[in-house]
């Protein structure tokens, strides 16, 4: 009898695999896409039928046939502006073993980069991915310091695992926390009895 409750347990345990697509949010944090200011989102050399909106929107990134794609050569400068100041905690980078991006250069509150001056500013940080951090959809602790006050996010894709031509970028997500301001449209007036 108790090796059919073995065989019968065996089954149940096959789910388990299925668990690294559920994302383990760092405790206290939000996923902060729904504090992405959509309309100001800019990467450059993007292939134009395999867009940032695929790695970046909720919906999108969890479709694995979507993903980001670099056109010319294996870099990618991707913008990402924020509704209002939010405190980066963690990043989270999922892709292809072979064309998932290798280095990944963070820089807070940098507007207007281009591929020719990214190498003149130091990065808030700078992330060394392995094949594993691509497929284990686990999120990667950023120097929380370097990123307290955030209003926009650049992030500089500057290779990948094989070094080929094409970087994949099936989702990225990004976790923290906003931080607490007034806004003003928020208030309402209190009218006196």
């Amino acid at each position: 009898m108790a090796a059919a409750t073995n065989t019968a347990a065996a089954p149940a345990a096959a789910p388990a695999p299925a668990a690294p697509s559920a994302v383990q949010i760092p405790r206290g944090q939000v996923d902060l896409v729904d504090f992405i200011d959509w309309s100001g989102v800019e990467c450059l050399n993007q292939d134009s039928s395999h867009n940032i909106v695929n790695a970046l929107k909720q919906g999108y990134r969890e479709d694995d046939g979507l993903y980001l794609a670099s056109d010319a050569d294996e870099q990618l400068l991707i913008y990402i502006p924020f509704t209002q100041v939010v405190k980066l905690h963690s990043a989270l980078f999922k892709g292809p073993e072979e064309e998932g991006p290798k280095t990944v250069k963070l820089f807070s509150n940098k507007e207007h980069m281009g591929f020719s001056n990214v190498n003149d500013y130091p990065p808030s940080d700078s992330l060394d991915l392995s094949a594993n951090h691509l497929v284990e959809n686990k999120p990667v602790t950023l120097k929380y310091v370097k990123f307290q006050n955030v209003r926009s996010l650049t992030i500089f894709i500057e290779d990948n695992q094989s070094g080929s031509d094409i970087s994949k970028i099936q989702k990225i997500a990004l976790y923290g926390t906003t931080v607490d301001t007034t806004n003003m449209k928020d208030l309402k007036k209190i009218e006196e009895h």
